[in-house]
């Protein structure tokens, strides 16, 4: 087995690395920077070296034995993530609820608009550093990233496929896919490698080198200012945030990887309001003509829908606080717009139930603590963001 080869995991997927760039050309400074031929190269060449060597303040990379990243691997997950047509109306993707220039998330709604206009339940989680998850979905439904690319090809309210052998064929009917499967897997397309190919492109969106990641990583002590650098030592300190969204010495996921109940699925849910008009990207799609299209968040159990247990009731997977700033609406079903909301609904103890965790308490923060802890998390937005738009707007750009 590979692993058994190297000390550490980061020397397993450099030499992979190596391996894989033997056969990707170099660009030369002068050379224009187009989105085809060599630049698009260029592209796989960043990703990859961005899981070898992750951005500051980010740790490195869980890699599965069975799928090491290649540039091809990229590439095809790349084109498979954003491609409409792998849908059953050819008018969704995973990029439909994952848009790179909203936080690889949507910002337009609470949350995202599936199937024929079906409003979802949940808010759709950002997919920035989503390779360092254990668990998948806000329920933890799913244990590894590969099992998590491939269930929305057939939930109904998703993509809405009947089957995985339908996205299957599809994929071998067009043109363009073809050799693509051949030359990243050495076989053509499967679930298994439908799975590989998707996951290995997520495993490439790792953002930070952040205000933050400088300021304690890379020992900039001007990276951060004196108001942000107040709201570290409130997250850290009297307010207690770092309870649930840790940090380590060497690096920082600002999670615990845990479930917990904020009190936020004992609100009532909120109504769209009938007659509103959905959006997607900007463009109309959808309009809610009724109370019963308005409802925006059905019912809801969060882990225990997993678990069968009570006492994982309303309980959800702590988020990353990484680019935070980015992925609005939050919460598990969009209840609040902004940044500062969280900290008012925290600061103020949350919506109290016998379920609540014992961490969610009024924190009596006044007006210039729940600011500076605001400055604090706009702190946390990656300074490597635009690259990883860039990449992706490749697929939103090319025809097929």
């Amino acid at each position: 087995m590979i692993h058994t080869l190297f000390k550490t995991r980061r020397q397993t997927v450099a030499a992979l690395l190596a391996v894989a760039l033997l056969s990707v050309p170099s660009l030369s400074a002068d050379e224009p920077t187009t989105l085809n031929g060599d630049a698009a190269a260029q592209h796989e060449q960043a990703a990859l070296a961005r899981i070898v060597d992750p951005p500051l303040g980010l740790p490195d990379v869980p890699v599965p034995d069975d799928n090491p990243p290649t540039a091809a691997k990229i590439s095809l997950g790349r084109k498979l993530f954003f491609d409409e047509r792998l849908s059953h109306s050819g008018k969704l993707s995973c990029g439909s609820c994952h848009l790179p220039h909203e936080g690889f998330t949507v910002n337009e709604s609470a949350t995202p608009v599936g199937h024929e206009g079906q409003i979802l339940r949940r808010n759709a989680p950002t997919l920035l550093n989503v390779a360092y998850q254990r668990s998948f979905f806000l329920d933890g439904r799913q244990s590894s990233l590969e099992k998590q690319a491939l269930e929305p090809f057939t939930v109904e309210d998703e993509l809405a496929n009947p089957s995985l052998d339908v996205v299957i064929d599809r994929i071998r009917q067009l043109p363009d896919y073809a050799g693509l499967f051949e030359e990243a897997f050495g076989e053509g397309p499967s679930p298994r490698t439908l799975a590989h190919a998707i996951s290995t492109y997520e495993r490439t969106l790792l953002a930070a080198d952040s205000a933050f990641d400088r300021w304690r990583y890379g020992g900039q002590e001007n990276a951060l200012d004196a108001i942000a650098k107040q709201g570290f030592d409130l997250f850290t300190g009297k307010a207690g945030c770092v309870n649930c969204h840790a940090l380590d010495e060497g690096d920082a996921l600002f999670t615990d990887h845990l479930f917990h109940d904020d009190g936020i699925g004992w609100i009532p849910a909120r109504d769209i309001g009938a007659g509103q008009l959905i959006t997607r990207r900007g463009m109309p799609i959808y309009t809610a003509v009724n109370d019963r299209d308005a409802v925006a968040t059905p019912s809801d159990m969060g882990r225990m829908e997993i678990t069968k247990e009570f006492i994982d009731m309303f309980r959800y997977r702590t988020p990353s606080l990484r680019n935070v700033e980015l992925t609005a609406p939050y919460m598990h079903n969009g209840t609040f717009k902004t940044l500062e909301d969280i900290v008012a609904y925290y600061g103020d103890g949350g919506f109290r139930n016998f379920g609540i965790d014992r961490l969610v308490r009024d924190l009596r923060l006044n007006d210039t603590e729940r600011a500076a802890l605001v400055a604090f998390l706009k702190s946390l937005t990656a300074g490597n963001i635009e690259a990883l738009i860039v990449e992706a707007q490749r697929e939103l750009t090319e025809e097929p």
